[in-house]
């Protein structure tokens, strides 16, 4: 097997093994194990937690003592171990632990894939901006793959998904072990106190245009888990009224498009970085949450069907033109001796702080909408919509990027 057949395989995989309870959680979550809007906002929470420190720690030990692709496998057989004793827990406070834990062990692996892969690729002398984003997009793939197994099979609301999961984890976690080899650099022996502990990529954010840039990463990080937690339960809320709609009986389905249109979207990102610079890509990608929410608010699997597909196909734009682009343009700012810590600093940032923020905060807004069991998601979509407009007001005012159309000079201005 190519070296690009291993890396899409893994891609695949890493995202499979998110993808098979992320978008379905909730509703198990509410429907089946009786947990409230703030509890479920609490455990979704516990990724932006984990990503505080856990991507940039284990990215710093990637970077100094132990191979990549074998931090890689341990997390992801770690985690596989958790989600089997997540499936078996029904009380509140044990299985926020375990999903706590298990956020320990996953988060990081999202950066330390891109790390592997990007190390990988350059050994093999190819162009990361060009070769990745089609070796990413079979991750989103492996995300489709796991929403509709877990909805076909009826297990949107069963502890099942976890066992999928699980399963899938650890063969992800035995099979990194088999991949090329990505040693820690060499570095000199002596070294600051900062940069022994990996702090060093910190110093991105003494760059203006950095710091910038990190700061509205972490408040689009906020809007990512949103949908996240509740889309499943907003659907769902529809089974009285739209009982035997498409989107009421197959919510995974109808929420994978989303995923379907980041597979389309991710093949855009070079021409889109190129063309157009990270400053107006962010720019898009603030406002298509804007339409994104926007279309929830005014949508339902009725008439109104067509404006959720078309929140599902704005939401490719709103999450690969940050996140991917993100970490590409975090790549080839960061200096070679810090990009695992870097990538790990983006995570943080994003599916950290910005996680954190998002899970805690809409499981808040969802309860002060709630009266009496029944939610307004027209008014929960609509402040988020809001939230997601003022981000794009302030984004070009503040942030000063330069751009050129030349692709290795764009992201070093």
């Amino acid at each position: 097997m190519n070296i690009k057949a291993r890396l899409i395989l893994m891609n695949f995989l890493e995202f499979f093994v998110w993808g098979s309870w992320l978008i379905s959680l909730g509703s198990y979550m509410i429907v089946t194990l009786g947990f409230n809007g703030a509890e479920v906002g609490a455990v979704y929470a516990t990724m932006g937690i984990a990503s505080l420190f856990m991507p940039a720690l284990l990215g710093i030990v990637a970077d100094r003592w132990i191979n990549a692709e074998k931090v890689l496998g341990a997390c992801h057989i770690i985690g596989a171990i958790l989600l089997f004793w997540a499936s078996t827990v029904k009380d509140y406070q044990t299985f926020y632990f375990i999903m706590l834990l298990n956020s320990m062990a996953f988060m990081p692996t999202i950066a330390l894939n891109n790390t592997v892969s990007y190390i990988v690729l350059e050994k093999k002398g190819y162009d990361i901006v060009k070769d990745f984003p089609p070796i990413r997009v079979w991750g989103t793939i492996g995300f489709i793959a796991a929403m509709w197994m877990v909805d076909i099979f009826g297990w949107t609301k069963s502890p099942l998904q976890l066992y999928v999961s699980a399963g899938a984890g650890l063969v992800l976690g035995i099979y990194s072990f088999t991949m090329a080899k990505c040693p820690p650099l060499a570095v000199a022996a002596k070294k600051g106190f900062a940069s022994m502990l990996g702090l060093d990529a910190f110093v991105l954010f003494k760059r203006k245009k950095m710091a910038i840039f990190f700061v509205f990463a972490m408040l689009l990080g906020a809007a990512l888990q949103i949908t996240n937690a509740f889309g499943g339960a907003f659907l769902d809320d529809f089974k009285t009224s739209y009982a035997d709609s498409f989107g009421v009986k197959h919510p995974n389905l109808l929420l994978s498009i989303s995923q379907i249109s980041e597979t389309l979207f991710i093949l855009t990102i070079p021409f889109f970085l190129r063309r157009f610079g990270i400053k107006n890509v962010m720019l898009l990608s603030i406002f298509a949450w804007v339409f994104r929410f926007g279309l929830f608010a005014i949508g339902d699997p009725g008439n109104g069907l067509y404006l959720l597909i078309l929140s599902m196909i704005i939401y490719g734009m709103a999450f690969d033109f940050f996140n991917i682009s993100g970490s590409l343009f975090v790549e080839k700012e960061a200096d070679i001796k810090i990009r695992a810590s870097a990538q790990g600093l983006f995570m943080l940032m994003t599916n950290g702080i910005g996680a954190y923020i998002g899970g805690t905060i809409s499981g808040l807004v969802v309860d002060y909408f709630t009266v009496d069991g029944v939610r307004n998601w027209q008014h929960i979509w609509l402040a988020f919509a809001g939230y997601a407009l003022i981000l794009g007001l302030i984004f070009p005012l503040v942030f000063r990027y330069k751009h050129t159309t030349d692709a290795r000079m764009e992201v070093r201005h």
